[in-house]
């Protein structure tokens, strides 16, 4: 541990009544790691609180956590990268088991999933929004998650670099996921307790306008990642829908040669058309996405494994770094 740079990464907005606590357990739990907190257009004392507490300030002005996370994955070099949310809800003392299993067992990413008995701190719709998203997530790309929701993580030097951080809001959690599940890179969870924010820090957090933010995000990753199975989905409605049309003027016109119903002969022969349409598409698109994601995976095995202390890859890593 001591040989690897070690990064705390921690975006904040409006956190000044927990910040210094979280700089603090990190500091404690990590002796050996640099604290950053990024502030995304505070507008209290945060950042003159974590600055007095010994962190590293960055400052990033679009505002939006998606945008927070691509300046700090570009900005900050280390070797092993631990992200918290700066709200004092996770558990410090969990990080260096996060970090000495992301090591040992050569994990590009280990996600804390969160455990609580306390409703104020995971409010129940919360749950159940994690839960339906997760689970359409592990549908739709492989089920290696139960929280993909989490704010804390540990994140290889390797996960960190190759990623592409398109997001800009708190649907970027979905993002992080999908990329790990999509390269097919090793990762893992571990339970980590959640609490309830402190007195006078408030959540940013909107349950319905950012749920449907993230479950747009995951359609439209659905769409970029697996675009066979999307257009393919698409166009076996639309054929349904041109056969349920035609069925019936089919046998009107074996029975009588007539085609009594002209715009809707036209009509299930337009939805004919597109099915195929979209089925083509699919097709075409599925080759440029295997071509986007062979590009990705060369970026993300051009980056030096980090290993437990002792292994060469550990070795590797630092000297790459630098």
């Amino acid at each position: 541990m001591d040989k690897l740079r070690v990064a705390v990464l921690i975006p904040c907005y409006n956190e000044e009544a927990a910040i210094a606590t979280v700089v603090r357990d990190f500091r404690s739990a990590l002796p050996q790691a640099v604290i950053h907190v990024f502030d995304n257009n505070s507008t209290d004392r945060t950042v003159e609180i974590a600055r007095r507490a010994g962190a590293v300030i960055s400052h990033v002005m679009l505002q939006g956590k998606g945008n927070v996370i691509r300046r700090m994955f570009a900005d900050v070099e280390a070797d092993v990268y631990v992200m918290v949310d700066g709200d004092d809800t996770y558990h410090a003392d969990s990080s260096p088991a996060m970090v000495d299993r992301l090591l040992a067992e050569g994990l590009d990413m280990i996600v804390g999933r969160r455990v609580s008995d306390d409703a104020a701190s995971y409010r129940a719709g919360h749950r159940f929004g994690n839960r339906v998203l997760t689970g359409f997530v592990a549908y739709l790309f492989g089920r290696s998650f139960t929280d993909i929701l989490s704010g804390y993580r540990v994140f290889s030097r390797r996960f960190v670099k190759s990623f592409p951080a398109l997001a800009k809001g708190f649907e970027t959690e979905t993002e992080l996921t999908v990329h790990a599940l999509q390269l097919r890179m090793p990762v893992a969870e571990i339970d980590t307790p959640y609490k309830a924010r402190p007195e006078g820090s408030f959540s940013k957090l909107s349950t319905y306008r950012d749920g449907v933010r993230i479950l747009r995000t995951i359609i439209r990753l659905f769409r970029l990642e697996r675009p066979r199975l999307f257009y393919g989905l698409m166009g076996a409605v639309l054929a349904a829908a041109s056969v349920g049309l035609a069925t019936p003027l089919a046998i009107t016109y074996m029975e009588t040669g007539l085609v009594p119903r002209l715009p809707t002969a036209v009509l299930a022969t337009g939805l004919g058309l597109l099915a195929s349409l979209s089925l083509t598409c699919g097709l075409i698109l599925e080759n440029v996405t295997r071509g986007r994601q062979e590009a990705r995976r060369l970026v993300y095995l051009g980056i030096p494994r980090c290993a437990a202390p002792g292994d060469a890859g550990a070795a590797q890593c630092v000297r790459a770094g630098e």
